[in-house]
């Protein structure tokens, strides 16, 4: 199979759940069989694999491992977490399939069934979708039906690799979350982002106010200060709406403003007279 053209019908199929694989599953010596150094998950969970084998303990390995004869053993394509559980379990041998793949249909295998199967962190996932388009020639539309995601979802998983490389290891490391990230990415400079993420990193900021930041990274300080006293008048206004159970419109000048309260009748506002004085 040529390095360009995507997957193909064959490869496809691999990923078809209603599709039955004429290859039997048979069993393999773990000693046998080996991971592939190039698969692109790179950070593999202590406690999800630890709660793996205890699934596999309890109710044996479901799914055969797919592998492909390579030196005088075996190289895991599809099913790693499976052999570390197995491993962690001390099991001697694990079901398998077995099939006769290139180096490229073997990538483009792994890569594909992490980004369906696995909880890769975004960064993993946007440098799979990379490696898709530029190492195998598959089109953003291509890689969204293959991995079930939206054409959209694809594209902006891409722009995350535009990030910094400090930031990418926050998102990385969940310090981050993908809506910060995307927040990140409307600042104009590296250093704009940095400065931001280490102030967001951890949760203490929200994705909005990250967002508001971002917009006023650049302006003049008195049109961000500005901002700052609208969003004051407008956050009065709610406030006096909730406990007054009414509309409330703040109005304001250079020197002076107005508050307007809303009344029905004459006991609405005798009530309400009643309320500001007491």
């Amino acid at each position: 199979m040529a390095a360009k053209g995507g997957l193909g019908s064959g490869l496809g199929a691999l990923f078809d759940d209603n599709t039955t694989d004429t290859t039997a599953s048979q069993t393999l010596r773990i000693s046998e069989i080996e991971p592939n150094r190039s698969q692109p998950r790179k950070n593999f969970d202590d406690e999800t694999i630890s709660a793996l084998a205890d699934s596999i303990k309890q109710h044996g390995i479901l799914q055969p491992l797919l592998v492909r004869p390579y030196g005088n053993g075996y190289q895991i394509v599809a099913g790693e977490r499976r052999w570390r559980a197995a491993r962690m379990l001390g099991m001697s041998e694990v079901p398998v399939q077995i099939k006769d793949l290139t180096d490229s249909e073997a990538m483009q295998i792994a890569l594909i069934e992490n980004l369906q199967r696995e909880n890769l962190n975004p960064i993993e996932e946007a440098q799979g979708y990379y490696e898709l388009t530029e190492n195998y020639g598959m089109t953003q539309e291509e890689i969204s039906k293959i991995v079930g995601r939206s054409r959209s979802a694809v594209t902006n998983a891409l722009r995350l690799l535009s990030l910094p490389e400090e930031v990418r290891t926050m998102l990385e490391d969940g310090e981050l979350t993908v809506g910060h990230a995307k927040a990140l990415l409307s600042f104009d400079n590296d250093y704009d982002m940095i400065v931001a993420a280490r102030k967001a990193c951890g949760g203490k900021m929200t994705v909005r106010a990250l967002e508001k930041m971002a917009q006023n990274a650049g302006k003049p300080e008195k049109e961000v200060t500005n901002e700052k006293v609208d969003n004051y008048f407008k956050e009065m206004e709610i406030g006096l709406h909730e406990a007054l159970g009414r509309k409330v419109r703040v109005e304001y000048g250079k020197n002076k403003g107005a508050l307007i309260l809303e009344f029905y009748d004459k006991e609405d506002l005798s009530e309400l007279a009643e309320r500001l004085t007491h």
